[in-house]
């Protein structure tokens, strides 16, 4: 029989965190992040990164890998997703795979086949080049008239992924979606999702957010900035850092900053469902806003003692 892996998945601000240590100290396991923004050292607070004493209390792998100028590619992760799973299942505990980031979570639990294509900066410039001077919609028609699979899975807004794709599909001639073929990992696979009523989780985001700006997110943001690090490396990209890079700098009000930072955040929520639909049969989804936890609990330890 395979050996278990449980993935916990959901939108930013449902509690992943917190549910997931809860679990581990429950049932001895260990978290591998799947958020592409965790693995960035220095982007602490506007990550709702897990703090040094939750780290301390479960086991965290994935978090903190590179500096802010570097780049950690899906293929990269993946990598080191399966080895983290394999060393943890070798302690005997259990891994928990959890995250927000679709791509990433989805790359490691449904076994895709990544492309080894190392990123071309020249050729990235000058597709960004192209999208400010034509708009992103023109750069989107071109990915959908060569890669008709890969467009309907991507936002046209996300011009990272749409320039990635155009990427592997100039370097390869062969398009991402052909690439991207999937081969089942050799494991048992639970997925739990997260949920909760839009509206209150979009108040539940805003909240964070306000307490984000309380525990020192200007100063973080500052400090990242005073390090050389600018607005435009795809770390400072991410909610929070840009917008509130935008207002250190002088271009946009603080309240400006903050109102674009809660637009974007519920704009990520709903991009996020479009990854783990609420509708996916192979999620046992629960809804945060009732008494959960000992559902989810009873559902993890029937998965973990299944021997059939």
């Amino acid at each position: 029989m395979h050996p278990p892996l449980i993935a916990l998945v959901g939108p930013t601000a449902v509690g992943k965190t917190a549910t997931a240590i809860r679990l581990c100290l429950d049932v001895g396991g260990e978290i591998i992040s799947a958020d592409s923004r965790l693995v960035y050292r220095g982007l602490d607070i506007g990550t709702a990164k897990p703090t040094p004493e939750q780290r301390t209390v479960v086991a965290h792998h994935l978090i903190d890998v590179v500096d802010p100028d570097q780049v950690l590619s899906l293929a990269e992760y993946q990598a080191m997703a399966y080895t983290a799973i394999r060393d943890v299942l070798a302690r005997n505990r259990f891994p928990f795979v959890v995250g927000g980031t679709g791509q990433w979570l989805r790359a490691v639990i449904d076994g895709w086949n990544v492309p080894h294509v190392p990123p071309d900066y020249a050729l990235r410039a000058e597709l960004e080049a192209e999208a400010k001077r034509v708009g992103y919609q023109a750069l989107y028609a071109r990915l959908a008239s060569v890669d008709q699979a890969a467009a309907a899975r991507i936002d046209p807004r996300n011009m990272r992924r749409v320039i990635r794709a155009l990427e592997v599909y100039q370097k390869t001639g062969v398009p991402i979606s052909q690439q991207q073929r999937t081969a089942q990992p050799p494991y048992r696979i639970l997925r739990i999702g997260l949920t909760l009523l839009r509206e209150l989780l979009y108040r539940r985001a805003d909240a964070r957010l306000e307490r984000m700006l309380d525990e020192g997110l200007l100063d973080e943001v500052q400090a990242l900035l005073d390090q050389g690090y600018g607005l435009d490396l795809p770390a400072m990209s991410g909610l929070g850092y840009h917008q509130i890079g935008q207002y250190l700098m002088g271009e946009i009000s603080l309240n400006e900053a903050v109102s674009l930072i809660k637009k974007e955040t519920h704009r990520f929520i709903r991009q996020q469902y479009n990854w783990f639909r609420l509708d996916d049969s192979t999620i046992h989804w629960f809804d945060v806003s009732g008494d959960y936890y000992p559902m989810l609990t009873r559902a993890v330890l029937e998965f973990l003692t299944d021997t059939k």
